[in-house]
């Protein structure tokens, strides 16, 4: 099979982590034997290539032919997969975390898939939550198919809360921030002993932002809000807790920061009270040597909404003819109701059919409360909205803004030097936008 696309649209996309400048477009593979039912997934840790490994066997059973699938850990998941896309050696479904659907999509990628769920009657495209749906969809097709979707929470140590004589916070109202800051201001301590754990990264801060009422894009704008009196409050208020209040773990190094696994890291430690994550988490987590729960993402003045993300598969735009076929019936196994009890039974993450969430079970013992906050019982969730070059867009704040969670710019002067690129990025954006419309 070949799910390639050119060399000039990867470029033209200037994409994901400055792939466009190594030189290495040109690779090949003799890859597995034809029939074979080939996909990606990204896997950072040996409990989450054994829910993959599980994934193919179901596959194998279902479908009665090989499966091969290609891991790669996730921090460098998007880079393999724009090299795999252009040499055409891409599997014939990939996975896709739900910020780089809009990039995939408006480049013409990855295929929509309204024709073949409209020739399916089997699928039944409202088992899936509206939020995956949403997530899944550019410019008003369906570009992948869900496999998972949360909402950020809040996971916290209870056997170090006990320790210091703290009540668990409440699993059903969400705490005030001033009543979060207090807990991890107390529960801090001179010797190796902190309250909060969270990358200084924007896909963390973007929660904050939405719980203070901002935004880092407007939908009808051709600027972003970023420089907002409400992301400016939520931005400086979790500084301050970097800076100021000095409840997160020092910040050593950088470029290990700004990596989706520190905070997990530092949270496993057990020195650690708080760590804002995702129940994507709850599979790395059961391993912690302490017990531990979740509760609801702290609420600022807009309530508590963090992100919604979610994560589906898609079909390359390169998949044609039988191969298409084999695709598609390979991408409803993947996302089967079958398929998803494997998933949310490891505590892989929500899954994001509504039949198979209630194979999400405890431990922990609040896991619940992630389907009844995107039911809308508890708390809120807000949707991640992200641009078709969102990949660049944190490049940029992550260059930029770390400087000010070290404390040697200000919030103000950190947004304002930031604001012209930015608004760059979001025209171009714009433009990306009409001309896939």
């Amino acid at each position: 099979m070949s799910s390639s696309f050119s060399r000039r649209a990867l470029l033209k996309g200037a994409t994901l982590g400055g792939l466009a400048t190594t030189g290495a477009l040109s690779g090949c593979s003799s890859g597995p034997p034809p029939s074979t039912a080939t996909w990606s997934m990204w896997s950072s840790s040996p409990e989450e290539n054994r829910v993959w490994a599980d994934f193919g066997h179901y596959v194998e059973r279902r479908m009665h032919i090989r499966s091969s699938s290609t891991l790669t850990p996730s921090d460098g998941y998007p880079t393999k997969l724009d090299l795999q896309l252009v040499s055409g050696t891409a599997g014939m479904v990939t996975a896709l975390n739900g910020w780089l659907i809009p990039t995939y999509a408006s480049r013409g990628a990855h295929r929509p898939l309204d024709a073949l769920i409209a020739a399916d009657p089997d699928f039944d495209l409202d088992d899936f939550y509206p939020a995956i749906r949403s997530i899944s969809s550019f410019a008003g097709h369906t570009y992948a198919i869900g496999f998972d979707v949360a909402p950020t929470v809040l996971y916290y140590n209870r056997t170090l809360l006990e320790r210091n004589g703290v009540d668990p916070p409440s699993p059903t109202e969400p705490m005030s921030w001033d009543t979060f800051r207090e807990l991890a201001v107390e529960l801090s301590k001179p010797t190796d002993q902190y309250g909060f754990t969270c990358a200084p990264t924007i896909d963390d801060l973007v929660s904050w932002i939405y719980c203070a009422g901002g935004d880092v894009l407007d939908g009808d704008r051709d600027t972003s809000p970023l420089d907002a009196p409400e992301a400016l409050e939520a931005i400086h208020y979790v500084v301050e807790l970097f800076v100021k209040d000095r409840v997160t773990p020092p910040i050593d190094n950088l470029v290990a920061q700004n990596a989706s696994g520190t905070a997990l890291a530092n949270f496993l430690q057990g020195n650690v009270a708080f760590m804002q994550n995702g129940p994507w988490q709850v599979l790395n987590v059961r391993k912690a040597p302490f017990t531990w729960d979740i509760v609801p993402f702290p609420a600022g003045p807009a309530g508590s909404t963090p992100r919604v993300s979610g994560s589906s598969f898609a079909i390359p735009s390169g998949v044609k003819d039988d191969d298409l076929d084999l695709a598609w019936r390979l991408l409803k196994t993947l996302t089967s109701t079958g398929a998803l009890n494997i998933y949310a039974r490891a505590g892989r993450n929500n899954p994001a059919r509504l039949s198979a969430a209630s194979a999400f079970e405890p431990p922990p013992a609040n896991l619940g409360i992630v389907q009844r906050i995107l039911k809308g019982e508890v708390a809120g969730g807000h949707p991640f909205n992200v641009t078709t070059n969102w990949n660049r867009v944190r490049l940029l704040l992550g260059q930029e803004l770390p400087r000010a969670f070290l404390g040697q710019v200000s919030v103000r002067d950190a947004i304002d030097g930031v604001m012209p690129r930015l608004n760059a990025l979001m025209r171009q954006h714009r433009d990306a936008v009409r001309q896939a419309t």
